[in-house]
């Protein structure tokens, strides 16, 4: 299962948030499953508190850590590009996330997000598989 997640502006870096379930919902009997969520290669995920202008705090962090304009040797695309391919070293492409009553099991105030500084695409797929859970801890 894939969704599309759009960026409101090229000009800023490019992040989406999902619903707590981004509307994918596994298929037969309910169990105890495991979400794999997996990003493109140049933006990471996060589970932060959105709303309360966290999102912009990561974001300014991110830039002061990894600003556009350092000198970097990966070049092709955008200025700056060199940085986009550095965010998953810090923000993780991919994770795996309990799932319980068919929606994702985060906390009161997360939400998952996408963290995409590559302005070269305004369009990026994340791909989500469910995962039968062992049920190790319950």
């Amino acid at each position: 299962m894939e969704c599309e997640l759009r960026s409101p502006n090229r000009r800023n870096a490019g992040r989406g948030r999902s619903d707590q379930s981004g509307g994918a919902r596994p298929r037969g009997p309910r169990r105890r499953l495991r979400a794999h969520l997996r990003a493109a290669r140049t933006a990471g995920l996060a589970l932060i508190e959105t709303g309360s202008g966290s999102e912009e705090d990561l974001l300014d962090r991110l830039f002061a850590l990894l600003p556009r304009d350092a000198g970097y040797r990966h070049e092709h695309g955008a200025r700056g590009h060199g940085r986009d391919h550095l965010v998953p070293a810090f923000l993780p492409p991919a994770l795996v996330l309990a799932v319980r009553n068919d929606r994702l099991d985060l906390g009161p105030w997360q939400s998952l997000v996408l963290v995409d500084t590559n302005v070269d695409n305004a369009v990026r797929t994340v791909r989500l598989s469910f995962i039968p859970d062992s049920g190790a801890a319950r």
